[in-house]
């Protein structure tokens, strides 16, 4: 039995959820989401809790099950508190600049990378140059900071490159030099 999906999920107040057969939308303060559902997982709701329930015993079904709590779960706390990634850009002569929805990252090409912010995505950088990446998508923070990141992973000599903030990166030792 799945451990995460009979575990009922809370809508905080002001948090209004709208279930239509296998289509979930959920509206909050900071946006809304919407998200259509597996027909093998029925979501009820009762006493302003969700409670999701699998048609079957099958090991498909419930796998589903758990992952269709957690994606409810996750819209729900996305459209209340919203989610947030923080990367670093790390090296020397490495910044980053936001304008308007635009990213733009010298790191170390010949010519700046620009990145196109997607909808719903907001990003800011400070001047420690890391970047600040929200939204209420945990599903989309997550890509685009990861998309962000593809553009120079950090290397493992000096360090350089853009790494989540709370990312080790594994040091190597460089070259130990030619014996006499």
């Amino acid at each position: 039995m799945s451990r995460i999906g009979k575990q009922p999920i809370p809508i905080p107040t002001g948090i209004k959820v709208e279930i239509q057969g296998t289509h979930v939308t959920v509206l909050g303060g900071k946006g809304t989401l919407e998200r259509d559902i597996r027909p093998e997982i029925d979501v009820n709701e009762q006493d302003n809790m969700l409670i999701c329930t699998p048609k079957g015993t099958s090991k498909k079904v419930m796998a589903l099950w758990g992952m269709t709590r957690s994606l409810i779960n996750n819209m729900i706390v996305g459209v209340h508190q919203g989610f947030a990634k923080k990367l670093m850009v790390e090296g020397v002569g490495y910044r980053a600049n936001i304008n308007a929805q635009t990213l733009t990252l010298n790191v170390g090409y010949s010519n700046g990378v620009e990145f196109i912010l997607p909808e719903g995505i907001t990003a800011t950088v400070d001047k420690d140059n890391s970047i600040n990446i929200q939204g209420i998508d945990k599903e989309l923070v997550g890509l685009t900071a990861a998309q962000i990141r593809d553009i120079r992973k950090p290397e493992p000599y000096k360090g350089k490159g853009i790494r989540y903030f709370d990312e080790h990166i594994v040091r190597k030792v460089g070259k130990a030099g030619g014996k006499k």
